[in-house]
């Protein structure tokens, strides 16, 4: 669960709420409120929240140190700069980037995507069986989506089940495109 907390330095910046979460504090912008962690990853936590001004569910997701290595500094903006242009119905929709409070000495990056309720590894991995027609429906929505990646040039490079977001009415988006 989401729990709000006091700035670590004692000043509240205009605009922005704090909330631990899995023992990690993340600033958000006040016109989300986080519900739950959903996910953590190599790369960051991603958790559920509402946009107060859409009433719309999203997840956050929080890049932490972000340039604490080369590696994640060069690969966080090649991902926004891919995701800014990308659009279609089987990639996952980045909304909006959380613009940090002091712009010149910052570590983390906030992305806000449209909210899907699970991966295809836990489908997969869940007591529930997918059926042949869900096989279908899913390999039938990885191909469209790969077939638009590659008419826009883009090479995934790290497509496996945990990357292929899916929701309750068999929707599946590909995401993290850090590598791409």
């Amino acid at each position: 669960m989401a729990t709000l907390v006091e700035p670590p330095n004692g000043m509240k910046p205009r605009g922005k709420h704090y909330y631990s979460m899995w023992q990690t504090l993340f600033e958000i912008d006040t016109k989300y409120v986080p519900i739950k962690p959903i996910g953590r990853g190599a790369y960051g936590i991603v958790c559920s929240s509402i946009n107060r001004e859409t009433n719309e569910k999203v997840a956050i997701k929080k890049i932490h140190n972000v340039f604490e290595n080369r590696v994640d500094a060069l690969r966080t903006p090649r991902e926004l700069k891919l995701l800014r242009h990308i659009r279609h119905e089987n990639v996952i929709a980045l909304k909006d980037v959380m613009m940090p409070t002091h712009r010149t000495s910052f570590n983390d990056v906030y992305l806000v995507f449209e909210l899907m309720d699970t991966d295809l590894h836990q489908s997969i991995k869940s007591s529930q069986p997918l059926s042949n027609d869900h096989c279908k429906n899913f390999i039938f929505q990885l191909l469209r989506g790969m077939k638009y990646l590659h008419s826009a040039n883009i090479l995934h490079r790290d497509l496996k089940p945990g990357n292929l977001l899916v929701n309750a009415n068999c929707d599946l988006k590909i995401c993290d495109f850090g590598l791409a």
